[in-house]
């Protein structure tokens, strides 16, 4: 049996967690050994009852699955990295609880690159989409590599404007690495492992269990040296990584938002706990100290880039604000009839300068 074999094993033995198998390695040093351990020899690190675990024979559905393993490992750049392997990436070394086994699709290369954390909302606001996108693109013109969850809202705006950039991107999902999750991210996780790395503590097969995603969230936060929340509900995912990235010692940066807008609750409460108020890319160049990426990045571009100086937009424009202001207000302030007025904001809402909001809301994006 090839060595990942025992790894995959004792990662499946009924009653093995991460600290317990730590246990056991820091005992007999390699899985191979655990498993040609006595009886009395086990007991001495684990119950009676895990000691016999350990010692039955490979179940059916194991020896199935290290088969269905060796026939994914033939593909190109299929990777299962082991605890002990060389490439197991050294940021993950660094927190309390890294996994057994790494699946990984794509450049490998890329889990020992300067890395940066990428998360927010699911249902990201079109300003929220267009500046995770922003950062990404920035960082990775920087030569950063962007971590994100493959999500949708702001991790897929993340990666898809990494991508295009020589920092790109690595996908972290909660599903064995054969599975795509949202289904609808079919062709970005291709394009993830065609260009940067799609990685998974999961085994192949594991289907999407709402427990296992806010548990990836350690390996986003694990493997960048900060994380940047976009936007995030006061109850979001998004702070559970923002937390880990805390307790692993790494940078947590969050951009501001209007205090009208629930997405931006999660980011004010992680400012006010501590996390560095961020407008530009550059300034999380400058607080990580990669001066050397600051250079030709870009990173002090605004982050509104798009004009909104043409006319009729103009005048309309200077009635909205960044936050929202409902339908019948703007209305007034502009004395225009609500026929007239909708029309302007459909034509200002296709260029991408304005957004509408559920309950008749409007604010502007540039």
């Amino acid at each position: 049996m090839p060595d990942w074999f025992y790894w995959l094993r004792l990662q499946h033995t009924k009653g093995v967690g991460l600290e317990t198998a730590r246990r056991l390695l820091a005992a007999f040093g390699l899985p191979s050994q655990i498993f040609n351990a006595s009886t009395t020899q086990l007991t001495a690190i684990v119950s009676p009852r895990l000691a016999d675990a350990l010692l039955a024979p490979a179940s059916a559905s194991l020896l199935r699955l290290a088969e269905q393993t060796e026939t994914w490992l033939q593909q190109t750049s299929h990777h299962l990295i082991t605890l002990a392997d060389a490439a197991y990436p050294a940021a993950l070394l660094e927190i309390p609880d890294p996994p057994l086994l790494l699946y990984v699709k794509g450049r490998i290369e890329l889990l020992s690159a300067r890395s940066l954390g990428v998360v927010g909302s699911r249902n990201a606001s079109v300003q929220g989409v267009r500046n995770a996108g922003w950062f990404a693109e920035h960082l990775s013109q920087a030569g950063i590599c962007i971590s994100s969850g493959m999500a949708a809202g702001i991790d897929a705006a993340a990666h898809e404007a990494a991508l295009a950039h020589r920092g790109s991107t690595i996908a972290v999902v909660g599903t064995g690495v054969d599975i795509v999750y949202p289904a609808r991210h079919m062709n970005l996780e291709k394009s993830i492992a065609d260009k940067g790395c799609v990685i998974s503590e999961y085994s192949l097969g594991t289907p999407a269990i709402a427990g296992n995603f806010p548990r990836r969230n350690r390996l986003i936060s694990g493997l960048s040296a900060g994380v940047l929340v976009v936007e995030a509900a006061a109850q979001s995912g998004s702070l559970i990584t923002a937390r880990l990235a805390a307790e692993q010692g790494r940078e947590v940066f969050a951009i501001p938002g209007s205090i009208h807008s629930p997405l931006a609750k999660g980011c004010h409460q992680l400012i006010k706990q501590g996390a560095k108020l961020v407008e530009s890319a550059q300034d999380i160049l400058e607080e990580l100290a990669w001066f050397d990426a600051v250079a030709g990045s870009g990173a002090q571009a605004p982050l509104n880039p798009d004009s909104c100086d043409s006319e009729p937009a103009s005048a309309l424009l200077q009635q909205l604000a960044y936050d929202p202001v409902p339908l019948d207000e703007l209305g007034v302030r502009t004395g225009m009839d609500l026929a007239s007025l909708q029309a302007q904001l459909l034509e200002l809402e296709l260029s991408g300068m304005v957004e509408t909001l559920p309950g008749g809301l409007v604010r502007r994006l540039c």
